[in-house]
């Protein structure tokens, strides 16, 4: 049986049992993830099999992999195939996911997508949610953008509660970004990433395609040091991907990569932007990196174009 190739928003499980998020694409060798959950006899998760895990924030997950299996460590955690024994493929397991959750449920016959183009990621898909959990969505390739015009369509039309203030600023204060809040407000209100179903929060999430996985090699480029710029976007097709990659008309820098889901999605092509982050070389391109911390501290991208029409239309 031919496997599939592992891809961003799929889980893995080592022989420990470990759980690990996946979050690159380049993942032949070695497979690139975060560790999100260990077993642990006090833990608060209990999967379906009885097995009480405990969730770990992004730090814990470093600090214990540095203690226990310090062969993984690298910018993220990186597994060797062979220490691999389990898999969690969002698009297969949504259907198992749906039987056991009715918002779920509601969500796929909401967007009805042909089979294998959704699935559902996070503690779903390891069977883990508890009654605080968020669902996360995930759209595969080209699909993904028919998700998002369904969900601005069944938002508008009442079929779906728009996300409530309270919401918005729960996601500001996770977030924490440099934007103020309105003009946070602003950028992520056109996205249509994000939604409320039955007062739960849920993610919609871009993944390539199968199809789509032969990409742009993402290695760490030579550091030239901080900068702002105000550029064109020539081609926004990759924005909403991890990262989020924007080209863009600039005498110096050709793409501008976002690491955070902050700004995934942020401008439109044909948009200018500013960007602040650090620059890197990467052959015979200079590509500004937005995210190169977890905080994304003194980081941003916000659209010109966007503040600008916000402006003119109050005025």
């Amino acid at each position: 049986m031919i496997q599939k190739p592992i891809r961003l928003r799929d889980f893995v499980e080592d022989r420990d049992g470990w759980i690990y998020a996946v979050s690159t694409y380049d993942n032949r060798e070695k497979v690139g993830c975060l560790l999100r959950y260990v077993p642990d006899t006090e833990g608060e998760r209990v999967n379906p099999e009885g097995t009480r895990f405990r969730k770990l924030d992004f730090s814990d997950a470093f600090d214990l992999i540095s203690r226990e299996k310090p062969e993984y460590l690298d910018v993220v955690h990186r597994i060797p195939r062979c220490d691999i024994r389990k898999v969690y493929k969002p698009e297969e397991e949504i259907g198992a996911i749906a039987v056991r959750e009715p918002r779920i449920r509601k969500l796929i016959d909401l967007f009805r997508l042909p089979d294998c183009t959704i699935g559902c990621t996070g503690s779903f898909l390891c069977g883990l949610e508890n009654v605080h959990s968020d669902i996360d969505l995930v759209v595969y390739g080209k699909t993904w953008f028919r998700a998002q015009e369904l969900l601005r369509s069944a938002t508008l039309n009442g079929n779906l509660p728009p996300i409530d203030s309270g919401t918005w600023q729960k996601i500001y204060a996770k977030r924490n970004p440099e934007l103020p809040f309105l003009e946070f407000l602003l950028h992520e209100k056109r996205k249509w990433n994000r939604g409320q179903i039955d007062s739960t929060y849920f993610d919609l999430l871009f993944t390539r395609s199968y199809e789509e996985l032969n990409s742009l090699s993402l290695s760490k480029g030579e550091k030239l040091g901080g900068t702002t710029i105000e550029a064109v976007v020539t081609d926004a097709s990759l924005a909403n991907d991890s990262p989020a990659i924007y080209l863009v008309e600039h005498e110096e820098i050709a793409r501008v990569l976002s690491f955070t889901h902050t700004y995934s999605g942020q401008a439109l092509s044909g948009e200018r932007i500013q960007a602040k982050g650090v620059c890197e070389q990467h052959g015979d391109e200079r590509w500004l990196i937005v995210g190169t911390t977890r905080e994304a501290r003194g980081e941003f991208i916000r659209s010109l174009s966007l503040l600008e029409e916000s402006q003119a239309g109050s005025g």
